[in-house]
C-alpha cells in the first residue's frame, strides 16, 4: 500500500487520468473507486474514457457492472504500481534530505588539521547543508579517537589511531613528517636530511601524546645524546611562530602549515629517517553505533573532500 504522504503528493504530480484509471482497476468498478477518492463517478468515467482515447486501446472490459482489464490494461496497471512504487522511495528519499535542514555532527580533530584542512571541509558542507549544527572540538591524536570510541564524536580526524575494534578507519592518508625552519636556516639548502641532524640545532618537539612525538622518539631512541631540546609544546601552531621566529627547527607533517609554505616564511624538508614517511592521517567513525544522518552526509562530504585536497597536496 502506497504511504499517505506519496499518496497526496501523487495526486498533484500525477495525472488525474493516470490515478483514475488506476483506482478503478484497483477497486475493480467505477463506483466503488468514486467512494475511494471521493470524486464523482462521471468525471473519473470522462477520465477513463480519454485514456483509451489517447492510447488508442480499450483498457477495461466491461462485464455486467463489473469492469475487468484488458491485457492493455494488464500492461498499463503494473508500469503505474512500478511507477508509484519508484516514487514512494523517491519521496522517502527526499523527506531525509529535507531533514538535513537540521541536526547535529560532533567531529574531534588534532590541530593540524583543523588549520586549513577542516575548515574548507566545514565551509562546503554548509553551502550545501546551512542549517546543520557543526560542533568541533580540537584535541591531541589519542583523545580525538577516544572521544569518537566514547560516542562524545560522531567523526574524528586523528593520526595513527589505536587499532581497536571499536573504531572504523574508513579514510586514510600517510603523510611524511619533515622539518619546519626559516629559508635563512643552515640546513635549508641540505639535500637529504635526517633527524640527527637536525638535533645539532635547538629544536621544538611535539609534547608527549602526539603521533608525531612518537615517531620522532623511536628515531631519537637511536640517536646518542639526542635528549637535548629547545622546547616542547602541545601546539604545533607555538612550533611554527618559534621556527618563524628564531633558527628553532619544529617538526610536523605539510598539513597546517600551507599558509607559511605558501608566503614563504618556512620551508619544509622531509626527513629520511623511518618510520617518520608514513604518519598517517585518517579519518575514523565508531564501528559500534551507525551514523545518523547529519553525520552520514559530512562524513561523506568530508571523505570526498580530502581526496581532493591530499591528492593536490602531494602533487607539490
Amino acid at each position: 500500500m502506497r504511504s499517505g504522504r506519496a499518496q497526496d503528493l501523487s495526486r498533484n504530480l500525477y495525472s488525474p487520468a493516470m490515478r483514475y484509471f488506476l483506482a478503478v482497476a484497483e477497486a475493480g468498478s467505477i463506483r466503488a473507486a468514486s467512494r475511494e477518492l471521493n470524486v464523482a463517478s462521471s468525471a473519473i468515467n470522462r477520465q477513463v474514457l480519454w485514456l483509451e482515447e489517447a492510447l488508442g486501446l480499450q483498457l477495461f472490459d466491461r462485464v455486467g457492472r463489473r469492469l475487468r482489464l484488458s491485457q492493455a490494461g494488464e500492461l498499463l496497471l503494473a508500469h503505474i504500481r512500478r511507477t508509484y512504487s519508484d516514487f514512494e522511495g523517491t519521496v522517502a528519499e527526499l523527506d531525509a534530505l529535507k531533514g538535513l535542514r537540521r541536526g547535529t555532527v560532533s567531529i574531534a580533530s588534532v590541530e593540524s588539521v583543523a588549520e586549513k584542512l577542516l575548515p574548507a571541509v566545514i565551509s562546503t558542507f554548509r553551502k550545501s547543508y546551512p542549517g546543520i549544527h557543526v560542533n568541533v572540538s580540537i584535541s591531541s591524536s589519542r583523545e580525538a579517537a577516544r572521544k569518537v570510541e566514547a560516542a562524545e564524536a560522531d567523526v574524528g580526524f586523528t593520526f595513527d589511531p589505536p587499532e581497536t575494534s571499536a573504531l572504523t578507519t574508513a579514510f586514510h592518508h600517510d603523510l611524511v613528517i619533515g622539518a619546519l625552519m626559516r629559508p635563512d636556516h643552515p640546513l635549508a639548502g641540505a639535500k637529504t636530511l635526517g633527524l640527527q641532524d637536525c638535533l645539532k640545532y635547538p629544536v621544538a618537539l611535539p609534547a608527549e601524546g602526539l603521533s608525531l612525538r612518537t615517531r620522532l622518539d623511536i628515531v631519537r631512541s637511536r640517536i646518542p645524546g639526542a635528549s637535548r631540546t629547545y622546547v616542547e609544546a602541545n601546539s604545533l601552531r607555538l612550533m611554527r611562530a618559534l621556527a618563524r621566529e628564531e633558527q628553532v627547527i619544529g617538526f610536523q607533517t605539510m598539513i597546517g602549515c600551507e599558509d607559511d609554505l605558501a608566503n614563504g616564511f618556512l620551508i619544509f624538508k622531509p626527513l629520511s629517517d623511518t618510520p617518520l614517511q608514513a604518519d598517517r592521517l585518517c579519518v575514523v567513525t565508531s564501528s559500534l553505533r551507525a551514523l545518523a544522518l547529519a553525520p552520514g552526509m559530512f562524513f561523506d562530504h568530508a571523505v570526498f573532500a580530502l581526496r581532493d585536497q591530499l591528492s593536490a597536496l602531494d602533487a607539490k
